[in-house]
């Protein structure tokens, strides 16, 4: 019995020590006073590669994605006039504004019931699988017009899968050649 006593007083003592070697101070500042700041964002790259134009890189990629809409939606929408000047609606049946402030926003949405799926003809941007065909989507939704087959060669990147099969299991990722 007192072998476990002094067990336990032990254990007492090398978790007070733990303890109070703990340091308490968490105002989220750095001990030598650096500040940090948001530097880039990515959440749809290829919809920030094409429509921010370098010139507004660092603004974008630092303004807070609720008001990314109001502050680069025309551009969006200009960009997106210039790549197709014959754009109407896309096949999700909206115009270029509409469209436009969808884009603006740098954020991914996902769906926490049904589908999940970038796009598959009936869910929209309920959230991304791997082999979701990002690219060919967005190229449809930007040049395919209101019913996804207008302008052939330009509405697909003609890439239909991944080089290497994922995986089934977590990572899921395909190895690496």
């Amino acid at each position: 019995m007192q072998i476990i006593n002094k067990l336990g007083i032990l254990v007492l003592l090398v978790l007070g020590a733990c303890f109070a070697s703990c340091d308490k101070d968490d105002d989220s500042t750095p001990a030598n006073n650096d500040s940090y700041m948001q530097e880039d964002q990515m959440g749809r790259p290829a919809i920030n590669t094409v429509f921010v134009g370098s010139a507004d890189k660092d603004g974008f990629n630092t303004t807070i994605p609720s008001r990314q809409g109001s502050q680069f939606v025309a551009k969006f929408e200009s960009k997106l006039v210039a790549l197709n000047d014959g754009y109407t609606t896309n096949a999700l049946g909206m115009d270029a504004a509409t469209f436009s402030d969808a884009l603006a926003t740098d954020v991914l949405t996902v769906a926490t019931n049904g589908t999940t799926t970038f796009f598959d003809g009936t869910n929209v941007l309920t959230g991304r699988r791997l082999a979701d065909d990002v690219i060919s989507v967005e190229l449809l939704l930007i040049f395919g017009g209101p019913d996804g087959t207008s302008n052939p060669q330009l509405s697909d990147d003609h890439v239909d899968a991944n080089d290497k099969p994922f995986l089934n299991s977590f990572p899921y990722l395909a190895a690496p050649h």
